[in-house]
């Protein structure tokens, strides 16, 4: 019997590594000789470094940044493939977990630290640089990330434009005399299943500005300062990107990437499952478990337990697909038709969310263990 199990972190609990580790903890008790296969995996947003060092035995590097309010932080990104690869998650200089209801104000925030993490991978040597792009506190267009890597973008006197995305309406000129050279060679793979264009009605300033703290005035003025840089952009570098689909991530992040490199966007499951060699591991497989802490209709727009099955599938159509969540939300009957057989929450008993957090991994070990009886008993 062959199991793979290919989990996505639980948010707040466990790392995927140590969900993956606990399903096999369970499924021991039941199949003490079967063939186990560990594949930590994750969506391109948070946990997606730590899956990817765990998978490919790599090492997290630890660098002081700019927080996206302009202080400085400790931040971290991982080095895989003997250093040639590098994974950042933008979220970790630039995300809104470093603002509250009283600091978090788009028309300040900047993804300037971002660029400081893209920097440091380069001059440690990375070919290739995968970054996920949520989560983040910003709406300065990937600004900040550009001046960080050498960019130089002024105003209408010749000074540097200050942190934020309100001052992107005083841009006048870009030059990339400075921007690092390296940039030219180096591949960069953006994580990001946000599709929205830049500006507009579905732009990143209408969409996500509120939720980092833009009222209806800022919204407006937002966008189009946004607006302005993309036609900047497009006079100075040549580059088309107010409807971009994924441009408007991350406060326009993904804008900024394209704009200043030669980033490509792509579906972050679908990097985790190539980086991951996930389809060569499923060869062969009787069972995959995979999971994450919440499952609901909205896994099936490509989160984690979705991507897995689908690989599954594609390899061997007969192979057994079982996925395992913290909690369980509305529609999970529209999974099924996707690859998922069967989907099974591991709470035990009416729980606290910190009583589920503290004792996940001794639930997720339970239900393995069930779901082990369960495959035994129709063999």
């Amino acid at each position: 019997m062959k199991f793979v199990l290919a989990p996505d972190s639980f948010k707040n609990a466990l790392t995927a590594k140590q969900v993956a580790q606990a399903m096999q903890d369970g499924l021991k008790k039941v199949y003490p000789e079967a063939d186990f296969v560990k594949v930590p995996m994750a969506d391109g947003g948070e946990g997606t470094v730590q899956s990817l060092v765990d998978a490919k035995d790599g090492e997290i590097v630890t660098e002081t940044v700019v927080n996206p309010l302009g202080s400085p932080t400790q931040a971290h990104y991982g080095l895989i493939d003997n250093g040639e690869v590098a994974v950042i998650e933008m979220a970790e200089a630039s995300g809104i977990q470093f603002v509250n209801d009283f600091t978090k104000n788009p028309y300040v925030t900047t993804t300037y630290g971002t660029g400081q993490l893209m920097k440091s991978a380069i001059k440690r040597g990375a070919k290739t640089i995968i970054i996920g792009i949520g989560g983040s506190a910003t709406n300065d267009g990937g600004a900040g990330m550009a001046q960080a890597l050498g960019a130089s973008l002024v105003d209408e006197q010749g000074e540097e434009l200050k942190y934020g995305g309100a001052m992107l309406d005083k841009l006048a000129k870009i030059d990339l005399t400075d921007l690092m050279p390296e940039l030219t060679d180096i591949k960069i793979i953006v994580a990001s299943d946000v599709t929205n264009p830049l500006t507009g009605k579905n732009g990143a300033s209408r969409v996500f500005g509120p939720q980092k703290g833009a009222n209806e005035e800022m919204v407006e003025f937002l966008d189009r300062s946004l607006s302005h840089y993309a036609e900047v952009i497009k006079r100075d570098l040549g580059k088309d990107l107010k409807q971009t689909p994924g441009a408007g991530a991350a406060g326009g992040l993904g804008a900024g990437l394209l704009a200043f490199t030669n980033a490509k966007l792509q579906s972050g499951v679908d990097i985790v499952v190539d980086y991951t060699g996930l389809k060569e591991q499923v060869k062969d497989a009787d069972v995959v478990i995979t999971g994450e802490g919440q499952i609901d209709f909205q896994t099936k727009f490509g989160k984690t337990p979705i991507g897995v099955s689908q690989v599954t599938k594609e390899v061997d159509p007969n192979a057994t697909v079982i996925a395992i969540a913290g909690s369980i939300g509305d529609k999970i009957s529209e999974l099924y038709p996707l690859g998922i057989d069967a989907i099974f929450t591991c709470v035990s008993g009416v729980q606290s969310l910190d009583e589920a957090i503290s004792d996940s991994q001794k639930n997720i070990e339970q239900v393995s263990e069930n779901i082990g009886r369960l495959i035994k008993s129709r063999m």
